[in-house]
């Protein structure tokens, strides 16, 4: 795939995300007139919860909200995960991104599946803090928790942890996805933190085309969290920078 096909498909699966701290709705204000921006409109904005109706109010129907949950420690604390989800729904939000407790796998089931429940109807992320778990095989078990308790889609990362989505990470989870009946059909995949070229995009997109196929790679089954490639998305369909195809494209 050309950077130029590359960069339009990128646009189309962002999920352009805000989730610092200090976030004001003038912040958010800003992120969505971004996200419907002069060479198309990203598939979603992502966003704290007490800002999801903000921006559900702002974007057009076709560009979906997702707010976040359990966010960004993972906490066991099923109370407040279903709290934050709830808040999503009542907001009017079409997509809850929840971090899965990684610290405490035992707690896992109960807390996703309550989520997932409290979110009937809307598309749930899990988000697998992959840097945070020691191996191949944790992250493998995480997948599988995740998708037996109700995922639509696995995350690799917050983008608050010292490593974000890497390849090896990736490749677990879309694995984790295609092994299964009842997922390799149906379940998306959303590498999140760190991407921000779109030759980083593209290495994720060639990842997914791999293991899934060329019909994954639509808004509803692939999805990059990023806030800062769509600078690099710009600069490349507007011509600004034009990368010479290479290894990475």
């Amino acid at each position: 795939m050309d950077p130029i096909a590359t960069a339009r498909l990128a646009l189309a699966c962002l999920d352009l995300t805000s989730l610092n701290d200090a976030d004001t709705p003038a912040d958010i204000d800003k992120l969505c007139a971004r996200a419907n921006g002069p060479h198309g409109p990203t598939a979603a904005v992502c966003v704290w919860p007490r800002f999801a109706a903000q921006a559900r109010s702002l974007l057009p129907a076709s560009i979906s909200v997702a707010a976040v949950a359990n966010f960004p420690d993972g906490s066991r604390d099923l109370r407040r995960a279903v709290r934050d989800t709830e808040d999503i729904v009542i907001a009017g939000a079409q997509e809850v991104d929840v971090v899965f407790p990684y610290r405490d796998f035992a707690h896992a089931p109960a807390l996703l599946n309550a989520v997932r429940r409290a979110c009937e109807g809307l598309r749930l992320k899990v988000i697998l803090e992959t840097g945070e778990l020691a191996d191949a095989d944790r992250i493998a078990q995480a997948c599988r928790i995740a998708l037996d308790n109700g995922a639509d889609f696995l995350k690799t990362s917050t983008g608050k942890a010292p490593t974000s989505a890497t390849p090896e990470a990736a490749r677990v989870l879309l694995q984790a996805i295609a092994s299964r009946a009842d997922a390799r059909q149906r379940v998306g995949f959303k590498p999140s933190g760190g991407i921000r070229t779109v030759a980083d995009a593209a290495l994720y997109i060639g990842l997914t085309r791999e293991v899934l196929g060329d019909p994954a790679l639509t808004p509803q089954r692939f999805r990059i969290g990023a806030s800062g490639l769509l600078n690099d998305i710009e600069a490349v369909l507007g011509g600004a920078r034009r990368p010479v195809p290479g290894s990475s494209y």
